[in-house]
């Protein structure tokens, strides 16, 4: 396993509870693992643990069989790249050049980009299928373009952990097929990726594993069929639903209308 956590457990100062209470997780080289909930059920907490940008109040996380808090923040980003949920560009970079950033963790920011540097940047264009766009402005591209730059210049870093916070926010139905297709695939080429997502449905076609949080607890973790379960569902989303499998079985989530009042007749 690239990365395990065990038990791990999150309070933040002043909080009445937990962020996160004894969640287990494990990832594999090869391995896409999707991470659901409903809003403030611990998600990007644990993605912050899993990174070391939160202490712990419990448990432990190792990255290669190392604890999290033994990595050098330059050694981390040679091993884990990080796609966050939201990011401001206030200059106006071109494409070539946003990726390239990604190439900081290998070569630090003041060294001169190389031979080396510039191959994994067109590796990383070319894979993303953003290559058309080098010279482009990153203020010109829209979100479907954005967030293939944007996972370009994660993978110019080399990483052996791709980790997506709500990567498909914003995007439109067409665009979250084409960026899950496009993480599938690297995650086919041996890339161990962790996607938190609020769309469940898409991330069961795709995932290999869904860990479900509940108000910072593990709900359930398995295989997409192993979570998406109709009583489990509703509970945690606090709405009815009904779960019909796709033809090749794959179970897809279907929110039903609450059952109308009674109403009394004369």
């Amino acid at each position: 396993m690239i990365l395990r956590a065990e038990s791990v457990s999150v309070r933040y100062p002043d909080a009445p509870t937990a962020a996160l209470s004894r969640v287990d997780l494990a990832l594999a080289a090869g391995e896409l693992v999707a991470v659901a909930g409903p809003n403030g059920c611990g998600k990007t907490t644990l993605v912050r643990a899993l990174l070391g940008l939160v202490p712990l109040q419990g448990g432990s996380v190792t990255l290669d069989q190392s604890p999290i808090a033994a990595w050098r923040r330059a050694e981390l980003a040679q091993v884990v790249a990080l796609v966050p949920q939201r990011e401001e560009t206030p200059f106006s970079w071109r494409v070539e050049e946003m990726v390239g950033f990604g190439r900081y963790a290998r070569r630090g920011a003041l060294s001169p980009m190389t031979a080396e540097d510039h191959a994994a940047v067109s590796r990383a264009l070319d894979r993303c299928d953003v290559a058309g766009l080098r010279r482009r402005r990153v203020e010109t591209l829209s979100g479907g373009e954005w967030q293939r730059v944007r996972i370009a210049r994660a993978l110019a870093q080399e990483p052996r952990l791709l980790v997506l916070d709500e990567p498909t926010a914003s995007l439109d139905l067409g665009h979250e097929m084409e960026l899950f297709e496009l993480v599938h695939g690297l995650v086919g080429e041996g890339l161990a990726a962790l996607v938190v997502t609020h769309h469940l449905n898409i991330a069961a076609r795709y995932a290999g594993r869904m860990l479900l949080l509940e108000e910072g607890h593990t709900a359930a973790i398995g295989t997409p069929a192993e979570v998406m379960r109709a009583e489990l569902i509703a509970r945690v989303f606090r709405w009815p639903v009904a779960i019909l499998p796709l033809p090749e079985g794959t179970p897809q989530i279907l929110p039903l209308r609450p059952d109308p009042p009674a109403r009394d007749y004369p």
